[in-house]
C-alpha cells in the first residue's frame, strides 16, 4: 500500500462553479486530478483528503461529487475543510459515504501501522486577518486535535500522521497551539490544503520542523496530482 495525498478539489458537478477565475490553471479541474489520480493511485493504496471536497450545501446536493471520489481508485481518508458547507452530523456524512471513503472527526483510525488523526485547523495568532472571533474557533480546533490525538494514543498508536485543512501555524511561522500539540504526540507527518496561488503558497510550512514533517498538498500546489508520501 501507497498512501497519497491531495486536498481542496472544490468540486461542483451539481451546481457547477468555475474555478478557473481564481487562475487558469484551475481550467478543467476535476478532469486533470482524474487523469492523475488514475495515472498514479492503485486499488490497493490509500489517499488522503485534507477538506475543501465540495462547494455544495447539502448532502444531497454533494452526491455527484461524493460518487466522483467514489469512482476513483482507492480508499479514501477524507476530513472537512472550511467550504464544506454540505457536511452536517458525521454519522449523515458517513451513512452517505460509498464504502471506499472514510471520515475522521475528533478520532482516529489505524491503517496498516500508522494511526491517522485529524481536525479541521483554523487561521492562527499572528496571521494578517487573525481576530478576536478568530481566537475562539482556533482554541477550539486546538482542543479537537488533541482530543483527536488522545483518541489515537487510547487505542495503541505508535507512529502518528495527522490531517489538517489550515496550516498549523501563520505565514510568518510562529509559534502556535496546533505545534504546541503535535510535539506532544509520535507524530511523523502533518499533511493540510487550504493555502492557494502563489501568494498563499510561499508561507507554507514544507519539510521537517522538529522532528515532524509538513506538508502542503492543496491540489493547486501539487499541480491536481495526488503527491505520494511513501
Amino acid at each position: 500500500m501507497n498512501i497519497f495525498a491531495i486536498g481542496d478539489l472544490h468540486l461542483s458537478f451539481a451546481n457547477p462553479k468555475p474555478m478557473d477565475i481564481f487562475g487558469d490553471n484551475w481550467a478543467d479541474h476535476p478532469e486533470k486530478i482524474r487523469a492523475n489520480w488514475e495515472r498514479l493511485v492503485t486499488s490497493d493504496d490509500l489517499v488522503l483528503l485534507p477538506g475543501d471536497i465540495s462547494w455544495a450545501m447539502s448532502i444531497e446536493e454533494a452526491k455527484l461529487d461524493l460518487d466522483y471520489i467514489a469512482s476513483l481508485p482507492g480508499r479514501k481518508l477524507m476530513i472537512r475543510g472550511n467550504h464544506d458547507y454540505w457536511w452536517s452530523t458525521v454519522s449523515k456524512v458517513r451513512k452517505a459515504l460509498d464504502p471506499s471513503i472514510q471520515v475522521l472527526q475528533n478520532d482516529s483510525i489505524t491503517i496498516g501501522d500508522i494511526t491517522f488523526a485529524a481536525t479541521r485547523g483554523w487561521d492562527c495568532p499572528g496571521a494578517y486577518s487573525f481576530d478576536e472571533h478568530d481566537r475562539t474557533v482556533y482554541e477550539r480546533e486546538v482542543g479537537r486535535l488533541k482530543l483527536s490525538l488522545d483518541h489515537a494514543m487510547k487505542h495503541g498508536a505508535t507512529r502518528i500522521w495527522v490531517m489538517l485543512h489550515y496550516p498549523p501555524t501563520n505565514e510568518k511561522h510562529q509559534e502556535t497551539g496546533f505545534l504546541d500539540v503535535l510535539r506532544q504526540y509520535p507524530v511523523e507527518k502533518v499533511v493540510y490544503g487550504h493555502l492557494h496561488g502563489s501568494e498563499g503558497h510561499k508561507g507554507a510550512l514544507e519539510g521537517m520542523h522538529d522532528g515532524i514533517e509538513y506538508r502542503l498538498v492543496a491540489c493547486d500546489y501539487l499541480d491536481f496530482a495526488p503527491l505520494k508520501l511513501t
